[in-house]
């Protein structure tokens, strides 16, 4: 092999790898990279088991049992658990399905690119796509608790962000979230500060504080831009949270988290945000420790190690874990 040779099939090998790099796409293992201490605390009633790492939870019926209405009446057991139920690829480039481990070239079909970063004088942002994923794992597994507290969904792909015209435009966009310039002034940013402060010490975040995303800022306007991108751990989880209060908006989400929500789920088009937690599953997941499922919002920093390949072009992956509440027979 002549010199020449060899330097066109470094270039190739180079260029590969830094292909695969920037989607980086890898099916997620739905046993060692999930975290299984994350589903506690399991309540019955108002007996509450949490085991390994102590983590917040949602108010649950104080009394065992519970009445569903039907003919006859469905008896049961009022149980809340968290379960792992949709997964959210963060993508800088069109057609990466990074948490399934493969790319797709949507053509004429894809209506904009995603940057990672992006220089506007003195700003910095990001602009992503993403996907949005029914992941009922524990209804796969068998796990825990049957009938009415799973769900019959089967695996789903609900949302793509390329063929959607409204992701693609802020402006555009405020024809599902008109509210948002109500929340466009400093005293309303401000006010997302004490929702970081609550999501990063170990509570849930704050639902009164609906536009917020923590430590994130604005949930407004509710695609794929961030208008302070500081590392991509970061501004992936804050396009994350808005992919879930955009999949409320459009009532493709619903509230589970209440005892309202026992017999069934009910429609909720603002985001309840203590209703879920977050892991990252990629570009590699956290497994373990207290803030490897966090509250919407929660400072990144405790998770952000090693977790971003200092190039431009990074992939992420987020497992969404939703509380459940329900009356079980």
């Amino acid at each position: 092999m002549n010199i020449r040779t060899l330097i066109i099939a470094l270039s190739f090998s180079m260029i590969a790898t830094q292909a695969a790099a920037i989607c980086n796409k890898r099916f997620l293992n739905p046993i060692t990279e999930i975290c299984w201490d994350c589903i506690f605390p399991i309540s019955i009633g108002g007996l509450s088991l949490s085991l390994s790492a102590s983590r917040p939870d949602t108010d649950n019926q104080s009394f065992p049992l519970c009445i569903c209405p039907g003919i006859p009446p469905r008896p049961g057991l009022a149980i809340g658990l968290w379960e792992p139920a949709r997964l959210v690829d963060v993508a800088n480039e069109p057609g990466c399905f990074v948490n399934m481990g493969f790319d797709m070239d949507f053509g004429l079909l894809s209506l904009g690119k995603s940057t990672a970063t992006q220089q506007n004088g003195g700003s910095t942002g990001s602009r992503w796509q993403a996907h949005y994923y029914f992941y009922p794992l524990i209804s796969w597994l068998g796990v825990v608790v049957d009938g009415l507290c799973m769900q019959n969904a089967q695996f789903d792909v609900a949302y793509i962000s390329e063929i959607d015209p409204l992701w693609q435009d802020a402006e555009l966009n405020n024809l599902i979230n008109p509210e948002a310039i109500l929340f466009a002034n400093p005293i309303a940013q401000a006010a997302c500060a004490a929702d970081c402060v609550r999501s990063s010490s170990g509570n849930l975040s704050m639902d009164n504080l609906f536009w917020c995303t923590g430590c994130g800022g604005s949930i407004y306007p509710i695609q794929g831009d961030v208008s302070a991108h500081v590392g991509g751990v970061m501004a992936s989880q804050v396009v994350a949270s808005k992919m879930v209060a955009r999949m409320h908006r459009l009532l493709i989400a619903r509230q589970t988290a209440h005892t309202s929500a026992l017999c069934s789920t009910r429609s909720q088009p603002v985001i309840k945000k203590s209703q879920y937690r977050m892991q990252i599953t990629r570009p590699h997941p956290k497994t373990s420790g207290r803030y490897a499922c966090g509250p919407i919002g929660f400072s990144t920093q405790y998770i952000d190690r090693l977790r971003e390949f200092p190039f431009k072009g990074e992939a992420f992956g987020w497992l969404l874990w939703r509380k459940r509440n329900c009356c079980a027979l």
